[in-house]
């Protein structure tokens, strides 16, 4: 079993920097792939971005693609997401979410371990 927890939101300006942090319980999670995702009242979910267990492959949604960066540190038992650039749209609450033995192309369904969130808030 692995246990998630996020860090690292809080209010930036547009054109401002975070870098989110999901530090993770368990020995084999360097066998997980782990995704952000994030949402706002009234939407769905929403996949951001996901790392593969070796950290070779990721992949993002169209809309962060060149601002955020997703990487993980295998010591650490972390994944962070690097957001640059940031704009009041991507205000919303950032959640990171695991799967063993996954692939970067796993749904939203597949993903069995889940945060408990951090907002970020992006003001104009």
């Amino acid at each position: 079993q692995v246990q998630l927890e996020e860090s690292g939101g809080g209010l930036v300006q547009a054109g401002g920097s975070l870098r989110l942090s999901c530090a993770a319980s368990g020995r084999a999670f360097r066998s997980y792939v782990v995704a952000w995702f994030r949402h706002t009242p009234g939407k769905e979910r929403e996949f951001v971005a996901v790392i593969s267990w070796s950290g070779d492959s990721t992949r993002y949604v169209d809309s962060v693609k060149g601002r955020f960066f997703i990487s993980r540190d295998h010591a650490k038992n972390t994944v962070y997401l690097e957001m640059n650039s940031l704009k009041p749209e991507d205000t919303a609450i950032y959640y990171c979410a695991s799967v063993q033995y996954g692939n970067i192309w796993s749904t939203i369904d597949e993903y069995k371990y889940w945060g408990k969130g951090t907002q970020v808030t992006v003001s104009s």
